[in-house]
C-alpha cells in the first residue's frame, strides 16, 4: 500500500507586536520644578510660587505615574522651598515693620520754649549808678523810689535746627534704650566712642539730652538686670552702678535703682 506524502511543517507565527505606552513627562517636570523652587527659595514670593507649583505637579505625578521616585523628590524639594520662603517673608516683613516704626518715632527737632525762670530783660542804661564813695541820701518816708524801667524782649530765642548727624544720633540712642538701660554718661560714651557708634560728642550729647530720659528708672532697670544674672551686696551693686568702669550713674541714681530693685 502506497504511503501518502508527509505534510510540510511551518514555524509558529509570532504574536503581533504590542505598542509600548508613551512615557509621561510629569516625573521630570515635578523634579525640575522642585529643584528650581529649592534654588530660588531665598527669593521672596518667587520661591513661594515655585514651591507651590512643585508641590502641585509632584502630587499629580505621584497619583498618575507608576514611577514614584522623581515625583517624591520633587514634592520634598517643593515643601522645603515653601518652608524656607515663608521664613524669609516673615524676616523681611519684620525688618520693614521695624524700619517703619523707627522712622515714625524719630522726634522732630526740639523747639526752644521761653524759659519761665528767666525774667524780662532790664535795660542796663536805665539802672541807677551808685558811687561807692557817696553816702546814701536820706529819703523822706513819704517818698517812694522809682522802679527800674523794664524793657521786655520782643524777639523769641532762635534755635538752630538739628543736623542730620544729630537726628541719626537720636535714632541710635532710642535703639539702645529699647533693649538696655543706660546712664547719661554711659549713653553719651556709647554713641561717641570709636568702639560704639562714632558720633561727635556734640551730636551724642544733643541726642541724649533731647530724649528727656528718667535716669532713676534706668538705674533701676540696670540693677534688676545685674541681679538677674549675678549676686551682689547692696554696697557692691551701688558701686557697680555708679563707677565709671560700670554704668556711670550718679550716687543718688544708683541708690534709687538698688532700692527699687528691692536690695
Amino acid at each position: 500500500m502506497a504511503q501518502s506524502p508527509a505534510s510540510p511543517s511551518y514555524a509558529p507565527v509570532p504574536p503581533p507586536f504590542a505598542p509600548q505606552p508613551a512615557k509621561s513627562a510629569l516625573p521630570l517636570w515635578s523634579l525640575g520644578v522642585g529643584i528650581a523652587a529649592l534654588v530660588f527659595s531665598w527669593v521672596p514670593v518667587l520661591g513661594l510660587l515655585l514651591g507651590l507649583g512643585a508641590t502641585v505637579v509632584s502630587a499629580i505625578a505621584l497619583a498618575k505615574v507608576a514611577s514614584k521616585t522623581k515625583p517624591a523628590i520633587g514634592l520634598l524639594f517643593g515643601v522645603v522651598a515653601l518652608i524656607i520662603n515663608i521664613i524669609v517673608l516673615a524676616a523681611v516683613g519684620a525688618a520693614v515693620s521695624s524700619a517703619v516704626n523707627a522712622t515714625a518715632t524719630v522726634p522732630a527737632a526740639p523747639v526752644a520754649a521761653a524759659d519761665p525762670t528767666i525774667g524780662p530783660t532790664v535795660d542796663a542804661t536805665t539802672e541807677a549808678t551808685v558811687d561807692p564813695t557817696t553816702e546814701p541820701s536820706t529819703v523822706a518816708p513819704t517818698t517812694k523810689a522809682a522802679p527800674p524801667v523794664v524793657k521786655p524782649t520782643t524777639k523769641a530765642p532762635t534755635t538752630k535746627p538739628a543736623s542730620v548727624e544729630e537726628q541719626n544720633a537720636v535714632r541710635s540712642a532710642q535703639s539702645y534704650l529699647s533693649f538696655s538701660a543706660f546712664s547719661r554718661k554711659g549713653l553719651i560714651k556709647q554713641l561717641s566712642s570709636d568702639a560704639g557708634d562714632g558720633y561727635s560728642l556734640k551730636a551724642s550729647t544733643y541726642a541724649v539730652d533731647s530724649l528727656h530720659i528718667n535716669y532713676n528708672e534706668q538705674a533701676a532697670k540696670s540693677a534688676k538686670s545685674y541681679l538677674s544674672s549675678s549676686a551682689f551686696s547692696r554696697k557692691g551693686l551701688i558701686k557697680q552702678l555708679e563707677s565709671d568702669a560700670g554704668e556711670g550713674f550718679t550716687h543718688s541714681q544708683a541708690v534709687y535703682g538698688v532700692n527699687k530693685a528691692g536690695l
